[in-house]
């Protein structure tokens, strides 16, 4: 494996910008330092282009995380520095002067902490630089780039990673106005869109189902036979919907007493089932059994005892549980995994629909941020200008204040707020013109007069 470059070396010294700050304006920048010429980096892998040995040989835990993002920063032409770990992608945010360098490094370090060779993942990465970058990023946090387009824990992941990233002092002005805007526009995008209203897996489908059914799934009555996992899926779905009693019937009746303990749910033998039918509104079943263990004819005489109160099955069951017949009967609804199965994938059609309009919202955020990304080239004009009309103000005013000993220490204040106020309203047209969008050769001709007519050193 290649060395580590400067990876361990001690920290240079280097300028860095505002943890916290949205604004325009830098703190501590230096004024040779112009966050315009960093380049916006995004190197990763993910589901698409990596299989889960590889995703799971580079996955950083948390402590690894942090532990990266500070080597990572202690190399002077990395600046600014995140870092987003799920168990299908791994990325590396950057803001950095030379991208060819900074990708080198962080493909060095991956390698360096994960003990695994660069040949063996370094196909299975994507590098996206400037508005590739950005666009990448908004992609993500909207969840256009999931395994499961629409999906919303994503966001919460790349808020973890932006927390870490300020929680290490690796932000600084580019990545905390990308991924503050990241949030807005992830958001954005789930309010203006029908995205994330679809049930694309098959336990949220079957409750979306019994929904439409009863309306109000609150104080409805479940009943969860067997313990197969997408019925547990739906079980929890259903308690997120706040739904009454919930019952287990299980074979093994330690295995739903287990199951009830996890669901506060009540525990009854299998041989108790035909009193469950009675009362439940919801049957969730998914047995090993080779034969139907609810069948027409017993269902029929159920029906009369309840007096044709709708009842919803979801046999989730392979082979199934629950005889179709059923399903002829009055109020009975019976769905099994193919029924499921097919409003997944008419949901993912609707969701694939929903996404062309977050594109549409993507690509016009990308627009605004690049023109806000551009304007930062304004900044250590204006940090200049603003330092040297400062400096000229303050010691005209001391002298002038040496002379009028008789004035009290408020005048004084007075008349150096009056000085400030004076500076901003002569800088103010000055900074308007420079922030204004324009073309780069006009910026840097805008630029350039602007540095001679206030002798400004900038390089």
């Amino acid at each position: 494996m290649a060395n580590l470059p400067n990876i361990n070396t001690d920290m240079k010294t280097n300028s860095r910008y505002s943890n916290h700050s949205q604004d325009m304006c830098p703190v501590r920048l230096q004024p040779a330092e112009d966050p315009s010429e960093f380049d916006i980096l995004v190197i990763g892998l993910n589901h698409k282009t990596a299989p889960v040995e590889i995703r799971e040989q580079l996955a950083f835990s948390n402590e690894e995380t942090a532990h990266a993002l500070e080597m990572l920063h202690k190399e002077a032409n990395i600046r600014e520095i995140a870092l987003l770990s799920t168990c299908n992608r791994v990325e590396v945010i950057m803001a950095a002067k030379n991208s060819v360098k900074a990708v080198e490094t962080a493909k060095t370090l991956m390698a360096h902490l994960k003990k695994i060779p660069i040949v063996k993942f370094d196909q299975t990465l994507y590098i996206f630089k400037g508005d590739d970058a950005v666009r990448h990023v908004f992609r993500v946090a909207s969840s256009l780039d999931s395994m499961v387009v629409g999906e919303p824990q994503i966001l919460g992941q790349i808020k973890e990673a932006y927390h870490m990233a300020i929680e290490k002092k690796t932000g600084g002005v580019i990545l905390n106005r990308l991924l503050h805007r990241t949030f807005f526009i992830a958001k954005r995008v789930r309010t203006e869109t029908g995205i994330g209203d679809h049930a694309v897996s098959v336990s949220y489908a079957a409750i979306e189902l019994a929904r439409k059914i009863f309306g109000n799934l609150e104080g409805k009555k479940a009943l969860l036979i067997g313990a197969g996992e997408m019925a547990e899926l739906a079980v929890e779905h259903l308690l997120r919907h706040k739904i009454g009693e919930l019952y287990v019937v299980n074979r093994t009746f330690e295995r739903g007493v287990n199951l009830a303990v996890r669901f506060n749910a009540q525990a009854m033998r299998f041989e108790e089932l035909s009193d469950c039918l009675e009362i439940a509104d919801i049957i969730i079943s998914s047995t090993g059994s080779p034969d139907f263990i609810i069948r027409r004819d017993q269902m029929k005489k159920i029906m009369r005892i309840r007096k044709n109160r709708p009842l919803f099955f979801i046999d989730i069951a392979i082979p199934r549980d629950i005889d179709p017949q059923i399903n002829h009967l009055s109020n009975v609804y019976v769905y099994d995994i193919d029924d499921l199965k097919g409003v997944v994938d008419e949901n993912i059609e609707d969701r694939k629909k929903e996404a062309i309009k977050a594109e549409r919202i993507i690509d016009e955020a990308v627009i605004h941020f690049h023109k806000w990304y551009e304007s930062l080239a304004v900044v250590p004009t204006i940090v200049a200008m603003r330092k040297k009309m400062d400096r000229i103000a303050k010691t005209e005013i001391d002298k002038t204040l040496k002379s009028l000993s008789h004035l009290s220490d408020t005048d004084c204040q007075a008349i150096h707020r009056m000085g400030d106020a004076l500076i901003s309203k002569m800088l103010h047209d000055t900074i308007i013109c420079l922030k204004q969008n324009s073309r780069y050769h006009d910026k840097a001709m805008q630029l350039n007069i602007t540095r001679r007519l206030f002798s400004l050193d900038i390089e």
